[in-house]
């Protein structure tokens, strides 16, 4: 048991980049599509997340009504939020260039 301990710990640590750059962007796809959904389609959040991807069903979503932002989470990796801006639609806070 210890064993297949250490041997998971290990790959987490060496795949740790590739890991987090698929959620990364998984989140920021989920981020932005439900951001879209909920400010420029008007359709409630709850209704939004029936639209995520299959694969995609660990991402959490959280609504900020009075920022027009969406946050899309996935546990212990990353998190992403998407705003809503006036005659530019949905865009994300944080991503990288």
């Amino acid at each position: 048991m210890l064993v297949l301990l250490i041997v998971a710990a290990i790959a987490v640590w060496f795949y740790r980049a590739p890991i987090q750059g698929y959620a990364g962007a998984g989140t920021a796809y989920t981020a932005r599509v439900a951001c879209s959904c909920r400010f420029v389609g008007g359709r409630d959040l709850d209704d939004c997340a029936k639209d995520k991807l299959a694969g995609m069903e660990l991402i959490s979503l959280k609504e900020d009504a009075e920022a027009k932002s969406v946050t899309a989470r996935f546990p212990l990796i990353v998190s992403e939020t998407a705003t809503y801006r006036e005659g530019y639609g949905c865009v994300l806070e944080s991503w990288p260039d």
